[in-house]
């Protein structure tokens, strides 16, 4: 059972992606803000890390780019979640480090899709 760690401040979003990721099988962790989402991903060594953009304390750009700095954890797939979709914002997710790009409201079936694609 992949295990995931889901870096997300809206608990009903929080609920909601944990909720349906545990009913298709995936052990899923939480993380409220992208400090502690750093301090998880180093700790659990998730098999990979759903990571919202806009959070407080350190946001999910940042957090994504100390865990890709960190050799330990780098090698984790991060897929970037933000309810923001601007121009311009995949390639800063990947220039950020992040493998994958997905918007909010989540479409469940096309990230369970980057999900697969990345536990590979």
């Amino acid at each position: 059972m992949a295990k995931i760690l889901l870096v997300e401040d809206n608990e009903m979003n929080r609920d909601m992606l944990s909720r349906r990721l545990k009913r298709r099988g995936y052990d899923v962790l939480m993380a409220f803000d992208g400090r502690e989402g750093v301090r998880m991903a180093r700790s659990e060594a998730p098999d990979l890390i759903l990571m919202d953009m806009s959070l407080p304390i350190l946001d999910g750009w940042e957090a994504t780019r100390q865990i890709k700095a960190d050799p330990a954890i780098s090698s984790i797939p991060v897929i970037a979640l933000t309810a923001h979709a601007m121009p311009g914002d995949r390639e800063k997710a990947v220039e950020a480090g992040c493998d994958d790009y997905d918007t909010k409201p989540i479409e469940l079936v096309r990230l369970l899709e980057k999900i697969q694609a990345l536990l590979v």
